[in-house]
C-alpha cells in the first residue's frame, strides 16, 4: 500500500530537497492510461523524480492541450475513474516520493470535497491541483483539504496581477505552480520568455517551492527553467511518449535526461 504522508509532508519534502541545491522534478502521468499504469510511478521515482503528479481524467479538460486531452480520452475509454485510479494507488508499494493528484473541480464536487479529499488520503496522495478553481473560490476546498491532510497547490500565470499573485502564493500549500504561458499544456520549441518574470515575481513574496510547468519538454528547457524556478513539471512530453507506446523503462530513461540537466544547473534563485 502507498505510504500515507504526514500532513504538510509534500512541502517539507520539496523544501528539503530544494534546500540542498537540487532542482525539483515532477513528472505527470494520466491515471488509468494503460494496464498496469502504476508501474510508471516506480520508474519515475527511479529516474529521480521528487514528486509525481497523477491526473484524474475528466471528459472536458479545458486547461489541457491536445496530448493530455488524448491521454484522458484513452484512459476514460479504458474505464478509468477516480475510484479505480485511487484503488490502484492504494495497492502500490511505497513509491518513495509524494503523489499529487490533479483534476478539475467537477470531479471534486461529484463526491463532495470531504469525501473526495478523504479518498485521496486513503490512497496515499498528499497533494492536489485543481486548475479551474480560482483562489477567490477556493476557501471551502482549501479548508477541507487541509483538514484531510491534503496540500492544495494553486496556480499562477503571467497575467496574474501582483496582489492576486501574492494571495495565491500565501494560500498555496505544497508548492506554487507557475504556468509559464497563457494557454494550454503542451510541448513547445522554446521556454516562454514570460516564465522568468513570473517566477521572479512569485519568489519576491514567498519561500514556498515554485514549480514551473507548461511546455517543458527537453533537457535544455529543464535546465533553463531550473535557473528561474525551484523545479519543473513535465506532462505532455511524458504523455506523448506513453501514447506512442513507451513503457516504464523508456520513460525512466527520458526523465533521467531531465534529471541530469537539472543537476547540472547550479545557479538557482533563492
Amino acid at each position: 500500500m502507498t505510504d500515507i504522508l504526514a500532513p504538510g509532508e509534500v512541502e517539507r519534502h520539496l523544501r528539503a530537497r530544494r534546500d540542498t541545491g537540487r532542482g525539483l522534478l515532477m513528472p505527470y502521468i494520466t491515471g488509468g492510461i494503460t494496464p498496469g499504469w502504476t508501474r510508471y510511478l516506480q520508474a519515475f521515482a527511479a529516474a529521480g523524480a521528487d514528486a509525481i503528479e497523477v491526473g484524474l481524467p475528466f471528459s472536458d479538460p479545458t486547461l489541457d492541450g491536445v496530448t493530455i486531452q488524448q491521454a484522458s480520452s484513452v484512459a476514460l475509454a479504458r474505464g478509468a475513474s477516480t475510484r479505480r485510479i485511487l484503488a490502484d494507488l492504494a495497492e502500490v508499494q511505497s513509491v518513495g516520493v509524494p503523489l499529487v493528484a490533479s483534476t478539475y473541480y467537477n470531479l471534486v464536487l461529484h463526491d463532495g470535497p470531504e469525501t473526495f479529499c478523504a479518498a485521496l488520503r486513503r490512497a496515499g496522495v498528499g497533494g492536489l491541483i485543481v486548475p479551474d478553481l480560482p483562489v477567490h473560490e477556493a476557501d471551502e476546498l482549501t479548508d477541507v483539504a487541509a483538514a484531510a491532510g491534503i496540500e492544495l497547490a494553486l496556480l499562477t500565470s503571467p497575467s496574474t496581477p501582483q496582489p492576486r499573485l501574492a494571495e495565491i502564493s500565501r494560500r498555496s500549500r505544497g508548492f506554487v505552480y507557475a504556468v509559464s504561458v497563457m494557454g494550454t499544456t503542451g510541448e513547445r520549441a522554446d521556454l516562454a520568455a514570460s516564465a522568468a518574470e513570473l517566477t521572479a515575481r512569485i519568489k519576491r513574496g514567498t519561500d514556498r517551492p515554485v514549480l514551473l510547468g507548461f511546455g517543458i519538454s527537453t533537457p535544455d528547457q529543464a535546465r533553463e527553467a531550473g535557473r528561474q524556478a525551484d523545479g519543473v513539471v513535465v506532462g505532455a512530453a511524458v504523455m506523448r511518449r506513453v501514447l506512442d507506446g513507451a513503457g516504464p523503462d523508456d520513460l525512466r530513461a527520458f526523465l533521467a535526461t531531465l534529471r541530469q540537466a537539472l543537476d547540472q544547473e547550479g545557479d538557482r534563485p533563492r
